[in-house]
């Protein structure tokens, strides 16, 4: 349209703001109509289309189970069906006569129109006897079960969400932009061909250009994409092809199973909803608003409930088993505060996960994350006080944190909380100060306090006092049901076989690690000398494991292991990292295993771990014990650096994680932030994005995003450059190795067998 007004002075101005508003009126009319009337049932079809799909796949999966049930089973009940005949006409299972039709059955000699009806109602009712034992086959779907029912199960759902998301946007844009369009259309229809024009006051005339300028701007607009888009929706025009459905589905597997569960419910198990809680209090619960924008993942409904417990209770103690996501809860809860206008929060953890919790925090929401830590805590205290989000720090850091008497902040939460367990250790008495100033309360630990009763009511003390007196009379029956429903109100735990349909089998951590001052310059010093090996093994090159903070990581989640009675193993690519393993825990290490033992020897020891108590650690260096063993007893694998091959650290999870495990198992990466770990990690996820988008899932396509000699030599330049940039004109003294000879790369990557 010409740069100028509706009835100014040009052929064709008054006919285009007409066209204009012809134009307007039809997308915007069949835009109020599809929002009032025609997105309900959209959503509808989509709904049923998953159930229908559901179906399919349960049908498939007890049909399984049919497979393996004879023919015979028809006569149970002696009702003179010809078993025999059917037999001898190929039908040989439940299943066979399932899939036949009446007619088929029929036309068997000997069975009649109503035999055969009779035949096909018992094998009904055998398939929904069989539904309830396929819920696991559901829970456990995954991209490797492409199979044509589970396919169209994942693109019905995508195309559930897709349609969903694009009626939500329709409806928020209706509600935004629906009454200034109407009142922009009606300005210039009552301008009609322009003749009025001559009569509008200057006033008028700029209302008339401001409306006319507005809709020509809707059309290229966000709103009339969406129009767009819902049309197309309509008209399905928008099939969601396979490829695009699983895709989707990996990256956020949680959200299809939690659809499932709406629009299914029992298609995935019956779970207790209330995990455990007395029902008056679950019922409180329940009513519980979580106000989730800004929060960058999706919650899984037992998730979701601890949320919600520690919103409504203010001042708790969750106790979830390791690997439920305590954490993605206790940011969750500060997501949904902060949406309610509260400005501050504060997160005390040990020091070896102070990097871990930032890093949680900006991956998993939009929350502003402040580190106080270190020698720069003053100013970052200060700073966190004057412009709020989250401040994270350490148990010993809180002692120089003094908050003024009238300084409020919204919650205050503790990682690992039975650190404060002693009333009298001074790291105790400066937590328990900060909390005095805290508005809500959230003590999270993995260890179960049930068999600790003492420690549990110090903690419950500082979170209700009244509570932990009236506890501290029934702490004799501490396994009673009794005891469990008085400290319900306060202390919250659910072990993973209460909320096992809603879990994959395996879950995997980064857990990244601050390095201290000594084991920094130790690292620097490696890199400005190029050895290579050293630079990979990253804080355990210290010589006390004591010094180390991946070594004190791994102490904590052998603790913690342990007291879930699981059983560890520990890899590494290092034989000094395995020796020192080995030496930390050497009361209760089987190892090592490496390239020098033999099968025979390497196999008796995998008996002894099998029949070890749980904490044990099986430590193996990753080439030797990644391969060719079967290690189910073990549910923790630890891996002490990254691998330049995805494959060998794969091969290496696979020894625990395979058919004969009996528990889900949790994989733990030992990072350190700021070093090569980071850009090795970066790299490999970028050209593992790259293999996943292009590539068939082979053993030749894995090698392509390996990290080779040349990407490693990469890093180690870009890693000499930042160091030698951080000290400007004053850079360190780079000691001498022990043998003045500068190991290579080939060094770091040769498994040794001495």
């Amino acid at each position: 349209h010409a740069p100028r007004g509706p009835g100014e002075s040009g052929s064709g101005s008054g006919v285009n703001a007409c066209r204009m508003v012809d134009k307007v009126r039809v997308k915007t009319g069949f835009f109020d109509f599809f929002v009032a009337h025609l997105s309900r049932q959209l959503v509808e079809n989509s709904r049923e289309a998953v159930r229908t799909s559901a179906a399919k796949v349960q049908e498939r999966e007890a049909l399984k189970i049919l497979e393996g049930v004879p023919v015979d089973e028809l006569n149970r009940e002696k009702d003179g069906i010809r078993v025999k005949t059917l037999r001898d006409s190929g039908y040989l299972t439940m299943a066979d006569i399932y899939r036949a039709t009446p007619q088929q059955l029929n036309s068997v000699n000997g069975i009649s129109a109503e035999g055969a009806e009779k035949i096909k109602q018992i094998a009904k009712l055998y398939l929904n006897r069989s539904h309830d034992l396929t819920e696991e086959q559901l829970r456990d779907m995954s991209a490797d079960d492409k199979s044509p029912e589970a396919t169209a199960l994942v693109c019905a759902v995508c195309d559930y969400r897709r349609r969903s998301e694009a009626i939500g946007q329709a409806q928020s844009l209706q509600e935004q932009h629906g009454r200034q369009l109407e009142a922009a259309v009606q300005t210039l229809s009552n301008v009609g061909s322009g003749v009025v024009w001559l009569t509008y006051t200057p006033d008028e005339k700029n209302a008339v250009a401001q409306s006319y300028q507005y809709l020509g701007s809707m059309v290229q607009s966000d709103y009339a994409r969406a129009v767009t888009n819902v049309e197309q929706l309509l008209r399905g025009n928008t099939a969601v092809s396979p490829q695009t459905a699983w895709a989707d589905f990996q990256s956020d597997p949680i959200a299809y199973s939690n659809i499932l569960d709406e629009l299914a419910p029992g298609v995935l198990g019956d779970d207790d909803s209330v995990y455990g809680l007395p029902e008056e209090l679950a019922l409180e619960i329940a009513a519980q608003e979580v106000l989730t924008d800004g929060l960058r993942c999706t919650l899984r409904p037992y998730q979701l409930w601890g949320v919600k417990y520690i919103l409504h209770q203010k001042r708790v103690l969750l106790g979830d088993e390791m690997g439920l996501g305590k954490t993605v809860q206790a940011i969750a809860s500060m997501v949904s505060l902060r949406n309610e206008g509260q400005t501050h929060f504060m997160v005390v953890c040990p020091a070896s996960v102070i990097s871990n919790w930032c890093r949680e925090i900006e991956k998993h929401s939009d929350l502003a994350v402040t580190k106080i830590h270190g020698a720069d805590r003053a100013p970052s205290f200060a700073n966190w006080k004057e412009k709020g989000g989250v401040a994270v720090t350490t148990f010993e850091t809180t002692a120089h944190l003094e908050m003024e008497d009238g300084f409020r902040f919204a919650m205050l939460t503790v990682d690992e909380a039975h650190y404060i367990k002693n009333p009298e250790a001074n790291r105790t008495k400066s937590v328990r100060a900060i909390s005095e100033h805290a508005e809500r309360l959230l003590f999270m630990t993995g260890t179960a306090l049930e068999n600790k009763v003492d420690e549990m009511l110090e903690l419950v003390k500082v979170l209700r006092l009244n509570l932990a007196n009236e506890l501290q009379n029934m702490a004799f029956m501490s396994s009673a049901p009794q005891f469990r429903e008085t400290v319900a109100p306060v202390y919250y735990r659910r072990k993973r076989a209460d909320v096992l349909k809603e879990l994959p089998e395996l879950v995997q951590s980064e857990e990244w690690c601050r390095m201290s001052s000594a084991e920094e310059r130790a690292y620097e010093n490696a890199v400005l000398s190029g050895n290579y090996a050293q630079v990979r093994r990253v804080s355990w090159e210290m010589p006390n494991t004591d010094d180390s903070v991946k070594a004190n990581r791994l102490k904590e989640i052998v603790t913690e292991a342990e007291q879930e009675e699981r059983k560890i193993i520990v890899f590494s690519f290092f034989l000094d990292t395995i020796g020192k393993v080995c030496s930390m825990f050497s009361g209760k290490c089987i190892g090592p295993i490496n390239g020098s033992v033999p099968p025979q020897r390497r196999q008796e020891m995998i008996d002894e771990f099998d029949k070890a108590p749980a904490g044990t650690v099986l430590a193996a260096q990753i080439q030797s014990g990644g391969t060719g063993l079967n290690i189910q007893s073990a549910s923790v694998v630890v891996l002490c650096e990254p691998q330049f091959k995805p494959s060998v650290e794969n091969q290496a999870i696979s020894r625990a994680y395979r058919m004969g495990q009996s528990r889900s198992v949790l994989v733990y990466r030992l990072l350190c932030e700021n070093t090569a770990d980071e850009k090795i990690m970066k790299l490999l996820e970028q050209k593992q994005q790259i293999f996943d988008a292009f590539a068939d899932d082979s053993a030749v396509a894995d090698e392509t995003y390996e990290l080779d000699e040349k990407g490693f030599g990469e890093i180690m330049e870009e890693e000499k450059q930042r160091i030698l940039e951080k000290y400007g004109d004053d850079p360190p003294n780079v000691a001498e190795s022990g043998n003045n000879e500068q190991e290579t790369l080939d060094d770091s990557l040769t498994i040794k067998s001495d």
